[in-house]
């Protein structure tokens, strides 16, 4: 009955897939068009940039200023000024100002922080208590504990010792030791000799000194002092030897006087060059 026309149904279904096709290439025209502008809009601050990089390529390479003025090479911390130096990068060039260049400086963006501010607020992180919390001795004013103080026991000031007319710091605090060179030893020497530690340890008169508190070795040599000494019956032991010549960094005032009564000389030697000391 139809005498070969097509059937409303198969009409239908036509104009559907027909409607349908021109939907699917409108969304893809739709698409491709925002991914091209969000493309362009990506693109555009490279190419600004490239554009920067070849206009300081060409600043480089063309000839210099007499004034010594030259285009401002660093990278910018600051990001709100990134887009405005890509826009316009004269923005970061070094100009002469009414002072000269020294004048016209100023800090690198991104390099000057603002100070902390405390108590303005709990937004801050330092409002409030300001850091110092809510309890506790340090937390109020004025100030906690008087200087030294260390909670009740004897605080360091009053656990070093004090030396009347001597200084607090390193040199006030030393005591020297010095090794004992008795007149004993010095009765065993040859006549008109020079007498030291040293010497007296080659011929073996006397055995090592061994000086266990104390600053008794400064820069490898033993300080050795010369005293006068008793024997076995506490007698005071008289010296023998005439014309000794003593080097030692100390003497008593007994050893001396038998020293020089004998004709002898006494030297002093210094504790850290262990050379002779001039006499007065």
């Amino acid at each position: 009955g139809n005498h070969g026309l097509p059937s409303p149904t198969s009409q239908g279904r036509a104009v559907t897939m027909v409607a349908s096709r021109t939907v699917v290439l409108c969304m893809t025209a739709v698409v491709s068009l925002s991914s091209l502008g969000f493309s362009s809009a990506f693109m555009a601050p490279m190419a600004g940039s490239s554009l920067l990089a070849k206009r300081q390529i060409s600043a480089s390479t063309s000839p210099r200023v007499a004034s010594g003025v030259t285009q401002l090479n660093m990278k910018v911390f600051d990001w709100k000024r990134r887009e405005a130096l890509v826009a316009d990068p004269s923005l970061g060039a070094v100009t002469e100002g009414e002072y000269g260049i020294l004048g016209n400086l100023s800090p690198a963006p991104g390099s000057k922080r603002m100070k902390n501010r405390k108590g303005r607020g709990i937004s801050a992180g330092q409002g409030a208590t300001c850091g110092f919390g809510m309890r506790g001795q340090k937390s109020r004013s004025g100030r906690p504990a008087r200087p030294g103080f260390e909670g009740g026991q004897i605080p360091l000031y009053r656990r070093l010792p004090k030396l009347v007319g001597k200084g607090m710091g390193r040199d006030g605090h030393q005591k020297a030791n010095y090794g004992l060179l008795n007149l004993s030893v010095l009765n065993k020497c040859q006549p008109n000799s020079e007498v030291t530690y040293e010497t007296c340890l080659e011929k073996g008169l006397m055995t090592k000194l061994r000086i266990k508190k104390g600053t008794s070795v400064i820069y490898s040599k033993q300080l050795v002092k010369v005293i006068g000494c008793n024997d076995e019956n506490r007698e005071p032991v008289k010296l023998n030897v005439a014309g000794l010549t003593v080097k030692a960094h100390a003497f008593t005032a007994s050893a001396v006087e038998q020293i020089q009564a004998n004709g002898g000389k006494c030297v002093l030697l210094n504790p850290v060059t262990n050379q002779d000391l001039p006499t007065e």
